[in-house]
């Protein structure tokens, strides 16, 4: 997949593409639908598959002080993106500038003299343009005059319970993963969510009591419910998964604040410092609590580990039900169109 940075970056044989237009925040199964209807075009014209996003998001544009919300922060975006099978991924850097663009000037702009867009996906939902005043209507009327093709995908309906008949939205999966409910946030995604980081040096207490740790920062993730978690660990320039529990939050054994992401490997011997993790998130086990001594939380730990092997095991959580999306993959599921409004 190629990366651009700047409108100006697209070359000449990727322009005349099929263009989706979103943010894409966790990619979850309705933003699959998007960019799969996408490359099923792209694929039947032999034209690119470009996805354009923007970053930062704008919500951390206008409201910097605002918790971090993100489900995928720009690298994890982009491997997904990759490994989806999108041929390219252009990211407008969303500054003073592109905030008071007008919808009209985007179209124009990016959609015809950046691109020379063919066709354009969008969610139901869309909207572009300072002050988010455009929208579908304005897409429509405006690919007819400028020549491009445009498909709006109608919402897609949860059919997990407890979301049964809600759409799928990155607002949903953020519920999901506050209220602790792992597995349903990995169903709503159509693959398990992360936290990705790089091990960072701790007070290395885990080591006194025979369950060494390695620490990760959140960074822009979402903060999920606090506790403990049976997890499994991708280790960066590794092909090996490792079992594993981990903790979310605060640490109030040791009246630590910040709040930080402990994870144990199970048979694992080696160093893992400044190595970047990929944590999946397969099942809360029980909330974090604060416990009198260093016994008491290592005969927890013991406890907590021999659940989460369990848990691990059953065939639910098997890891292969929730791989990542491919677009060929996308394609076998779904071998006609989705049903979506065209202009």
């Amino acid at each position: 997949m190629q990366l651009l940075r700047h409108i100006t970056e697209v070359p000449d044989n990727k322009r005349g593409s099929v263009v989706a237009l979103g943010n894409f925040d966790g990619f979850h199964r309705g933003h699959q639908v998007v960019i799969g209807e996408a490359g099923r075009i792209a694929r039947l014209l032999d034209v690119p598959l470009v996805v354009v996003v923007t970053e930062p998001h704008p919500v951390s544009f206008f409201r910097p002080d605002v918790p971090s919300f993100r489900l995928t922060p720009f690298r994890e975006r982009v491997q997904l993106l990759e490994h989806f099978g999108v041929d390219q991924l252009l990211v407008l850097p969303f500054d003073k500038e592109l905030a008071g663009m007008s919808a009209q000037a985007f179209v124009t702009d990016i959609l015809r003299e950046g691109l020379n867009a063919n066709h354009v996906f969008v969610g139901y939902d869309y909207r572009f343009g300072k002050g988010r005043g455009g929208g579908i209507d304005v897409l429509a009327w405006m690919g007819e005059m400028e020549g491009f093709g445009l498909s709006v995908i109608r919402a897609v309906s949860v059919g997990l319970e407890g979301y049964a008949g809600e759409a799928y939205s990155s607002t949903v999966v953020r519920r999901a993963l506050q209220n602790g409910e792992a597995r349903k946030a990995a169903g709503l995604l159509g693959h398990w969510w992360t936290i990705n980081g790089r091990v960072t040096h701790g007070d290395q207490r885990g080591r006194t009591i025979g369950f060494p740790t390695a620490n990760v920062e959140l960074g822009e993730s979402l903060e999920p419910k606090r506790g403990v978690y049976a997890v499994r660990v991708c280790i960066e320039g590794s092909t090996d998964v490792f079992c594993g529990v981990a903790n979310i939050g605060n640490r109030p054994t040791f009246d630590k604040r910040d709040v930080m992401l402990e994870v144990h490997l199970f048979d694992f011997k080696g160093d893992l410092y400044e190595r970047h993790l990929r944590v999946e998130l397969v099942a809360f086990l029980r909330p974090e609590k604060k416990f009198d001594g260093l016994e008491a939380l290592k005969s927890q730990i013991q406890l907590d580990s021999k659940i989460a092997r369990v848990v691990l095991a059953e065939s639910e959580n098997d890891r292969a039900r929730l791989m990542l999306p491919t677009l060929d993959k996308y394609l076998e599921a779904f071998p006609e169109p989705h049903v979506c409004s065209t202009s």
